[in-house]
């Protein structure tokens, strides 16, 4: 791991490879569209590498330090977006507000306890804990790496096949990444992620980000 950190331009080809060949492949179908085990192989592998890099504190995948904190400012910052959000529901589409609530509250309860376990956790291993690790030699301020962190995140998501889950999640990716950048928590990033997340099909706009959702 430290061998590639000494090479940019090896690194830098192995980022857009990885995050933005793969997700090309698997919208085209040349790979077969199958998020959910993707992502936990890769979040595997990449705790992994992390362990096994000496310069890395591996505690750091698990720890609660920098969570109370920063804890009520997040909240605070997360209320304002997610009013926003339920209100533009509110008025643009209506229709979809709470729709799974009441369509199938058994689901959505199972989504509110499995997403922040099965989807969100590997995904700020990815692409913050692995991301901000190995690529930092190519960026030279934070907020390019914020920047560089979240469009790979928003892009990933083309996989879904419709742009509005793209720009959410790349508006979203940049918070995310400003959490775990300010307060070097990957917890605070997860709870952060699970907020939104959980807010989103809450509201009704999960089904942009049901894997086969249909394109818009």
């Amino acid at each position: 791991m430290r061998r590639a950190m000494a090479n940019p331009f090896y690194l830098a080809v192995e980022c857009i490879l990885l995050f933005v060949g793969v997700p090309v492949l698997i919208f085209y179908r040349v790979l077969p569209n199958l998020p959910i085990p993707y992502l936990l192989a890769a979040a595997l592998g990449v705790v992994l590498l992390l362990r096994r890099d000496p310069s890395f504190d591996s505690g750091q995948l698990l720890s609660t330090r920098g969570v109370v904190p920063h804890l009520s400012t997040l909240l605070v910052r997360d209320s304002v977006f997610l009013i926003l959000l339920a209100l533009a529901v509110r008025i643009l589409a209506p229709e979809l507000l709470f729709s799974l609530v009441k369509r199938s509250p058994g689901f959505w309860a199972l989504i509110m306890v499995l997403y922040p376990l099965v989807s969100v956790y590997p995904q700020e291993v990815l692409y913050r804990a692995f991301f901000f690790r190995r690529y930092q030699p190519l960026f030279r301020s934070s907020w390019t790496m914020l920047a560089a962190s979240a469009l790979a995140f928003g892009f990933a998501h083309i996989i879904l096949g419709n742009w509005l889950a793209v720009a959410l999640s790349c508006v979203g990716g940049l918070l995310f990444a400003f959490t775990y950048h300010t307060s070097n928590s990957l917890l605070l990033a997860c709870v952060d992620h699970a907020i939104f997340g959980n807010f989103l099909f809450t509201i009704g706009l999960g089904r942009l980000f049901y894997h086969g959702a249909a394109r818009l």
